[in-house]
């Protein structure tokens, strides 16, 4: 066995990257990760100011560029193509990141919940993935794959319960994102595209800071290791999965919780 070389291991110089929902929680957290690991980096938002705010702050940290765009639109993804297209040729790395949530009560849970959440967190998943696979294929060769890695959740391996607010579609979106990957990795695996996902505990962002302000102490007692996530822990597994130290990691989900899903504490 040749000696290794860490620093290549998990280089990503020259990689371009995309991820979306990148102006905030741990979208902005992988995308420092990757920026700091040598990819360039573009991130999307709906909201043009914010996305063009969080991109100059990252770009302390390599270069990152602002695209902001709806990406349930089939027109903004074309867009998005077509510019990433002209400047670079490729894309490396897709990172399906956005996503959005509805808490409600068993009783009270809108049906209409389940379009808005099914179709950004499972459907524009899907959309996105398949309307990048050419630009993808560019970039990919059997040495060094491309990669597809979509964000789920813990909250898609069990059932949440600390908080004590229903997430019904939630849950169910993310579980449909595990399964997804599965089958995107049998699509995408013969064109030398891995296809992983990442199933997150909870981590500071604005998804969750009611949730920590109300619940905060429960959900450290619920984690092993008595703690959220830090942003390292998330950003070093975007940079392992993206590297030459995951190529040969394929259709998997990774739970990054702290043994959360494991522990059976509710309280």
């Amino acid at each position: 066995m040749p000696e290794l070389d860490l620093h290549e291991l998990f280089n990503l110089d020259d990689k371009v990257a995309l991820v979306t929902g990148g102006s905030r929680g741990i979208g902005y957290m992988m995308a420092q990760g990757l920026l700091q690991a040598g990819a360039k980096v573009y991130i999307t938002a709906r909201t043009e100011e914010v996305c063009r705010q969080a991109a100059g702050d990252l770009s302390q940290y390599g270069l990152c560029e602002s695209l902001p765009a709806n990406i349930n639109d089939a027109t903004a993804r074309e867009q998005l193509i077509s510019k990433i297209s002209e400047v670079d040729g490729k894309l490396d790395i897709l990172i399906n990141n956005a996503g959005t949530a509805w808490g409600d009560s068993y009783e009270n849970y809108a049906v209409e919940a389940f379009d808005k959440v099914l179709q950004l967190n499972v459907a524009t998943v899907f959309a996105m993935t398949r309307d990048f696979t050419p630009l993808l294929e560019k970039a990919a060769s059997e040495d060094e794959p491309a990669r597809v890695i979509s964000i789920g959740s813990m909250d898609g391996l069990h059932i949440p319960t600390v908080h004590g607010v229903g997430t019904y579609a939630y849950t169910a979106s993310k579980a449909a994102v595990h399964h997804l990957t599965r089958h995107l990795a049998v699509e995408l695996g013969p064109r030398h595209i891995t296809v992983n996902a990442i199933a997150p505990g909870f981590f500071p962002s604005k998804m969750t800071d009611q949730i920590f302000e109300h619940f905060g102490d429960q959900i450290k007692r619920n984690s092993l290791l008595g703690r959220v996530g830090k942003p390292e822990d998330i950003a070093g597994l975007a940079i392992f999965l993206s590297s030459c130290a995951g190529a040969y990691i394929h259709g998997t989900v990774i739970p990054v919780d702290g043994g959360t899903i494991i522990n059976h504490r509710h309280s």
